[in-house]
């Protein structure tokens, strides 16, 4: 069987090629292409290990630890984990998705970390605004940022983890939700498109919004009056997915979601010197699943509208699970519910972004399978081809 391409196996030959330079990406963009190819290469160094049962050497290389490299987020969403288990208590916990519609793509991919903040800020002042009117309650909550579809393109969304109720405004009780019901999904719906488009007309007001390219047009007050008044015709979709049983199921679901990149390795299938041909659910279609071949070049320019501005927060903790006091906040949380606080304590989330990083040393040999390597040392950075483009 052909073994399945490696996202860095695809990379370092294309920026290497002539095609690489057509492409118009940001320098931010390119430094993260540049870290997903020299992942696990010599280029980031390694350590190397000797077996005293075969008697060979080899060398472990280090990996990029980029935010976007498919490859190392799985320890990192361990590490967040640990932090997270802290925080869980034991009440129902709903997941909702708050989705901006494809009629203002043009407009986020110009402006993408305004208006991140902006889709952010929508939907947690709409849950915690219901929290408070309808339970006179705060509401814990977690937001992660995706923004891509199974096809790489476009599709802004926010998952959004509730706690099934909160401490009431006086501090004196816990008041509780249903169980199998948060608040209706229209009215949320509703609210969260009031609160996005009234950000936009604030942002444009303040002339903090950028219009280039096709969108130099809509930077006049008609044009861009036009577009909110398109984007505001349909209702905007919030979809409620079934209520998680307990804290268990959440951090079960936030292990695959939280540190998610655009394109997980499992999905790529095959590779040549002109295309890329990965998986995807065709959720149009029932979920079916299908294939997509795109031309090497449009499958990195799609990867890379899922780079994240430099230092942009994609995880993010409101009301109740909001950062400041949340240790107070939480236990006071705990009290009203009659529950200890956790036992054990959990180690800091580490740096996930700063490259290279010393990994682990490997259980076994890869030769002769058996436990007992020796680390000789560090072994240097080498250049690995050419990876500079742009």
């Amino acid at each position: 069987m052909t073994p399945r391409p490696t996202l860095g196996q695809i990379l370092r030959p294309f920026l290497a090629s002539a095609a690489a330079a057509d492409l118009h990406l940001s320098p931010h963009q390119w430094q993260t292409l540049r870290a997903l190819a020299r992942c696990r290469t010599g280029a980031l160094g390694g350590q190397a290990f000797y077996c005293p049962h075969c008697r060979r050497e080899h060398v472990v290389a280090h990996s990029c630890r980029n935010r976007h490299c498919p490859h190392c987020q799985g320890a990192a969403a361990v590490d967040w984990l640990q932090q997270q288990a802290a925080t869980l208590l034991p009440v129902p916990y709903f997941h909702l998705v708050f989705t901006l519609p494809h009629t203002l793509n043009g407009l986020i991919r110009q402006n993408r970390a305004a208006l991140f903040k902006l889709l952010f800020d929508a939907a947690s002042q709409t849950l915690l605004e219901f929290g408070s009117e309808r339970l006179g309650a705060q509401l814990g909550l977690t937001a992660v940022l995706h923004t891509w579809s199974q096809t790489l393109g476009d599709h802004y969304h926010l998952h959004s983890i509730v706690t099934g109720g909160g401490v009431a405004h006086d501090h004196r009780r816990w008041v509780a939700t249903s169980p199998h019901y948060l608040f209706p999904v229209r009215a949320l719906s509703r609210r969260f498109r009031g609160k996005y488009l009234a950000g936009l007309r604030e942002l444009y007001a303040a002339g903090k919004l950028a219009f280039h390219g096709e969108l130099a047009a809509m930077a006049a007050p008609a044009q861009f009056a036009a577009l909110l008044r398109q984007a505001a015709q349909p209702e905007w979709v919030v979809y409620a997915r079934r209520p998680f049983a307990g804290p268990e199921q959440v951090l079960a679901y936030l292990s695959r979601y939280t540190h998610r990149v655009a394109l997980s390795p499992r999905r790529l299938l095959a590779a040549d010197e002109t295309s890329v041909t990965f998986a995807y659910k065709d959720y149009a279609d029932g979920s079916r699943p299908k294939t997509m071949r795109l031309a090497t070049a449009e499958f990195v320019r799609r990867f890379c509208l899922h780079v994240l501005p430099e230092r942009f927060v994609k995880i993010r903790h409101y009301g109740l699970l909001g950062n400041r006091q949340k240790q107070a906040r939480l236990a006071r949380a705990r009290e009203l519910l009659g529950v200890a606080p956790p036992p054990t304590e959990f180690k800091p989330l580490p740096e996930l972004l700063r490259t290279p990083v010393t990994e682990p040393a490997p259980a076994c040999c890869p030769f002769c399978q058996r436990p007992g390597l020796v680390k000789l040392g560090e072994v240097p950075p080498r250049p690995v081809g050419r990876l500079d483009s742009s």
